[in-house]
């Protein structure tokens, strides 16, 4: 930030200058272009004989030097115009660049968190089924687990994975017909058993809900807003998914109790790799990729998100699905 400060700091300076040096060099011009209209009707008085040939030069003289002047000014204006449009490009292209180099910053910090939080867990349940004898049910318990953290962890590197395909347009959705009511709930509990068990995860879905899906893409649609929910849903988790029918087509609901997002940055959480705060002080886990991946997912099926507060607390994810 200080970097920042400093760089607008000495652009500041470097314009200001520019500006007060190019107005004084206008005011030079006018006074130069007064001086020597000025001389030059002090010659033609000298040699004029003819009073009334006189008025008529010295009125010819007085229109010359208001037409140099405009010029010089009009000329003048369309640099500082040109100078003031150069500055704002060179403030706007470093603006990006800063912006960019921040989220690439935020991005490694997150993505090294996230690959090392899984992988630790996993390393501790294998070490402790290696060097302790247990008995089945705790080395069955500690498998599941390792087990899960390894299925995280897939997750996490298939979204920076589909992160890379959409960026490099390599995406082809392929739709068929499917029961989302099924899709749904098999997604919830391979994914979020513990959740489901513990009470932090709850839901509620109407059966035979059908829509034309891609279901390669569509289960990462559910797993990263159930992800999100979980995430900024504290002191106590109470995450609520919901599905219906809506206007005959398919609505999903996603509920929580969390920290809610603010009004300033509800456009902004669809942005790839775009986190509130800053990612060295920020203790919650994510990469900014999970809400740009189901944004993108729901342009393809014609359907549309919307953030909602929860009242008092959290926030609501609305999709709403209309004709493929």
């Amino acid at each position: 930030m200080k970097s920042k400060s400093r760089s607008i700091l000495i652009l500041s300076i470097l314009f200001g200058y520019i500006l007060l040096q190019f107005l004084w060099w206008e005011v030079l011009l006018v006074k130069q272009n007064d001086k020597i209209i000025g001389e030059k009707q002090k010659l033609v008085e000298l040699m004029s004989t003819n009073e009334v040939q006189l008025k008529e030069d010295i009125a010819i003289l007085h229109h010359k030097k208001k037409m140099q002047t405009v010029m010089i000014v009009s000329e003048g204006t369309v640099f500082l115009l040109l100078l003031l449009f150069g500055v704002y490009r060179i403030k706007v292209a470093y603006d990006k660049e800063l912006f960019l180099n921040n989220q690439q910053k935020n991005f490694f910090l997150s993505i090294t968190h996230e690959l090392k939080t899984p992988i630790a867990a996993t390393k501790l349940q294998l070490q402790t089924l290696q060097k302790q004898k247990l008995n089945e049910n705790v080395q069955q318990e500690l498998i599941a687990n390792a087990l899960l953290e390894t299925e995280r962890l897939n997750m996490l590197i298939d979204n920076v994975l589909f992160a890379s395909r959409l960026e490099a347009d390599e995406f082809i959705a392929k739709f068929e017909k499917q029961n989302l009511s099924i899709l749904i709930d098999a997604i919830l509990k391979r994914y979020y058993k513990n959740e489901i068990n513990k009470g932090e995860l709850s839901f509620n879905i109407t059966p035979e809900v059908f829509h034309e899906i891609d279901s390669n893409s569509f289960p990462s649609v559910i797993t990263n807003l159930i992800d999100n929910a979980l995430k900024y849903s504290f002191p106590k988790k109470e995450v609520l998914l919901e599905l219906e029918n809506k206007n005959g087509m398919p609505f999903i609901k996603v509920s929580d109790n969390g920290c809610g997002i603010s009004d300033s940055d509800k456009t902004k959480v669809f942005t790839k790799f775009f986190r509130a705060g800053n990612e060295e002080t920020r203790s919650t886990k994510g990469t900014g990729l999970g809400l740009y991946i189901v944004n993108y997912i729901l342009n393809k099926h014609k359907a549309t998100i919307k953030i909602k507060d929860n009242i008092p607390n959290g926030s609501i994810f609305e999709i709403q699905f209309y004709e493929v």
